[in-house]
């Protein structure tokens, strides 16, 4: 599919005449876009964008770059190797080379390049299930309807998978599998960064409300060896959870189950990591007021997401804010957005911290402590 301009027209089906002077097929030292008509190429261009995550999910469905850590190899060699085609499989390779992933040489061998290494899935910090779980038909579909979304202003989700996101997990164990996967391999590149940006206590009860697989809180207890942590989750995610991998940690952390809109383990640090932009503003003063109340005197609520800067520069937190609108009830949300939160919940929104992520620690104390404590 193309620019179907005025030239290209009487180029069609070897039509007599064919005019070159607009030839944009890269043989010209252009980059394979049409210029000059005040900006409609680019935005043709930014339509097409959808094919390079699907590329991306091809090959990482197929472990294309696990066959490829010895060095490059021939189409025909890799798709014997991962059961492709080997035409086909020469032409996603080719377009994932124009972003940097991988390379083809002069000899037509493909080879990984160093930005594509994590899509190995035996690598540390792989991010091949994270990929798995952004592109899995969950966000795809949804995403593809978010015209739904701007003429209703609800999430599309039930109507396509009949009922809503998290219930549809609790009932389809493969899919189940696929979330909780991916969100254990992005949480498995920042968990570290995260812990390390904050200035946890040197003692205390750190709870994970909502903590998954417990990658965020070993990060924690890794980089705070006084404290003790609590992973806190529904029953059929803790089963999952990998604490016991890590020995140093032995001794230092329990699971409780339950609901976080009814209830929370006290605690003088509570979590919530990726939790808050899962949720409609009022289910989120629910959950907030659940930490408010087993909150210790002094203690911390520490809400890492990602923050919307009121800018209009690129930032994940604006992708992942449709994600949340196409897929679940929830929002990515401002400092305000925030702030305003917390205040329905008797917590006072006391600093907004970077990290070396694209989240953000968004930290609040209760009223009473803030107050004693000079917060804003």
């Amino acid at each position: 599919m193309g620019d179907m301009g005025t030239a290209g027209r009487r180029a069609v089906d070897g039509a007599e005449g064919v005019d070159d002077t607009n030839r944009t097929d890269g043989t010209d030292g252009t980059d394979g876009v049409r210029g000059g008509d005040g900006g409609g190429a680019a935005l043709i261009d930014a339509a097409l964008g959808f094919v390079f995550p699907a590329a991306l999910r091809a090959v990482a469905l197929t472990r294309v770059a696990d066959h490829l850590s010895d060095g490059p190899r021939t189409p025909t060699v890799l798709a014997a190797a991962t059961g492709t085609d080997p035409a086909a499989l020469t032409r996603v390779l080719r377009l994932l080379a124009t972003r940097g992933l991988f390379a083809e040489d002069e000899q037509g061998r493909f080879r990984l390049e160093a930005s594509g290494q994590a899509l190995r899935s035996d690598v540390p910090g792989s991010v091949r299930d994270g990929i798995l779980m952004i592109t899995d038909r969950t966000f795809w579909l949804p995403a593809g309807r978010m015209d739904h979304c701007l003429r209703t202003g609800e999430s599309v989700f039930e109507d396509i998978f009949t009922q809503p996101f998290f219930d549809h997990f609790a009932q389809d164990a493969k899919t189940a599998a696929v979330f909780h996967d991916g969100m254990a391999a992005m949480s498995g590149v920042e968990n570290g960064p995260i812990a390390a940006a904050y200035d946890f206590p040197e003692t205390g009860t750190v709870v994970d409300v909502g903590g998954g697989q417990g990658g965020f809180l070993a990060a924690v207890l890794r980089a705070g060896p006084g404290l003790d942590g609590v992973l806190y989750d529904q029953a059929h995610v803790l089963a999952g959870h990998g604490l016991g991998d890590d020995a140093a940690l032995a001794g230092r952390w329990s699971t409780a189950e339950g609901d976080f809109f009814t209830d929370v383990p006290k605690g003088d640090v509570l979590l919530l990591k990726r939790i808050l932009h899962d949720w409609q503003d009022e289910q989120c003063v629910r959950l907030l007021r659940a930490c408010r109340r087993a909150l210790a005197p002094g203690g911390r609520v520490l809400v890492v997401d990602a923050v919307i800067a009121a800018d209009n520069r690129p930032h994940q937190a604006k992708d992942l804010d449709l994600l949340m609108m196409t897929s679940l009830v929830g929002r990515e949300r401002t400092h305000e957005n925030f702030r305003a939160l917390f205040a329905e919940a008797g917590l006072r929104l006391t600093r907004v911290l970077p990290t070396p992520t694209v989240l953000s620690v968004v930290e609040a104390q209760a009223i009473d402590d803030a107050a004693r404590a000079g917060g804003s």
